[in-house]
């Protein structure tokens, strides 16, 4: 929960957080809210258990009630930068945008600067006073498409619920290595990889993970397909493609190196050796509006790189059925 000039929140410890840290706890509870931001708010008093201030380290016990109740305040340190938006919708409370491939969602480690959180200060500086800019999901580095961004408290706290509920509808299109005969549904947990700490990967101790996919078009040796996600790990489907031997065309991560099938041309081999991302795209976005309750959706074309990438292996099928006659 949330007021226009408030940052508030109640919830009850479930028995799986029973004798974790308060802050532990906490970040479990409300993960739209940074880590340093919660203990700030515990060390302060905003953030109570049963009505009392606790220190961070302080265990919770199963049934015990935090209550939040902060005031808004510039929640991010980083600098606005006048970076170019493709802005599809826009209101007082959520901005769809459209983005490219190579842009970073967030400042990190390597990008400290020219993400479109940067972008976003610029544009709506009001994004400064919210949880992680407004960001409330995001797109790997290398993935196009829709993604929503809050632009108040009201808006950010129902699309982190919508989030958490399964309510919010995402759809991607995808193109993998390898003939797929049909659809389906892979359940599998995502967790970060054993040894490779940049890689997720599906292990039994991950978080539940569901992609959804079916095919759009089949190729020589390709095939396009749509996903729809339950949940959102990191890096979800690109991990659940590669688990299940259809790795994404591109992926420097979970693709391993460039396999060429038999018959592949000299055309269609330099198209896939210059195709340098995961053939990944956020083509569709539905969601209820936080004010009015209406259920929105928004969908975007996919972008040039992987509308030539699908051209030229359709270009490869129509030459391997010429050379059959």
């Amino acid at each position: 929960m949330s007021s226009e000039n408030r940052i508030t929140g109640s919830f009850v410890v479930p028995p799986e957080l029973s004798d974790r840290r308060l802050d532990q706890a906490a970040a479990e509870l409300m993960p739209e809210h940074s880590r340093s931001r919660l203990q700030s708010w515990i060390k302060s008093g905003a953030l109570t258990v049963n009505g009392e201030a606790r220190k961070p380290r302080d265990k919770v016990m199963l049934d015990d009630r935090l209550k939040l109740d902060a005031e808004p305040e510039a929640q991010v340190s980083w600098q606005a930068e006048e970076i170019t938006l493709d802005v599809v919708y826009e209101d007082e409370h959520l901005l769809i945008i459209n983005k490219p491939a190579g842009l970073v969602v967030h400042p990190a480690a390597g990008h400290a600067d020219g993400t479109l959180v940067n972008a976003l200060l610029n544009y709506a500086p009001e994004v400064e006073n919210l949880p992680r800019a407004g960001i409330v999901h995001r797109l790997d580095k290398d993935t196009s498409g829709v993604m929503v961004v809050a632009r108040s408290l009201i808006a950010h706290t129902s699309l982190v619920g919508q989030l958490q509920t399964r309510t919010m509808g995402r759809e991607y299109e995808a193109v993998v290595v390898g003939t797929m005969t049909g659809g389906a549904t892979i359940d599998a947990p995502i967790g970060r990889h054993p040894r490779e700490r940049k890689k997720m990967a599906v292990v039994p101790t991950g978080k539940p993970a569901v992609t959804h996919y079916r095919l759009v078009e089949r190729f020589a040796a390709h095939t396009h397909i749509r996903c729809k996600l339950e949940s959102g790990r990191t890096h979800q489907i690109r991990v659940h493609m590669a688990y299940v031997k259809h790795p994404l065309i591109g992926d420097p991560l979970y693709g391993g190196r460039l396999r060429l099938p038999k018959g592949t041309t000299d055309e269609l081999r330099d198209v896939l050796a210059a195709f340098n991302r995961q053939a990944l795209h956020a083509q569709k976005l539905t969601l209820e509006h936080p004010e009015t309750g209406e259920i929105l959706t928004w969908e975007v074309p996919l972008p040039e790189d992987m509308e030539q990438l699908l051209a030229a292996l359709r270009k490869h099928v129509k030459d391997l059925e010429s050379d059959e006659f």
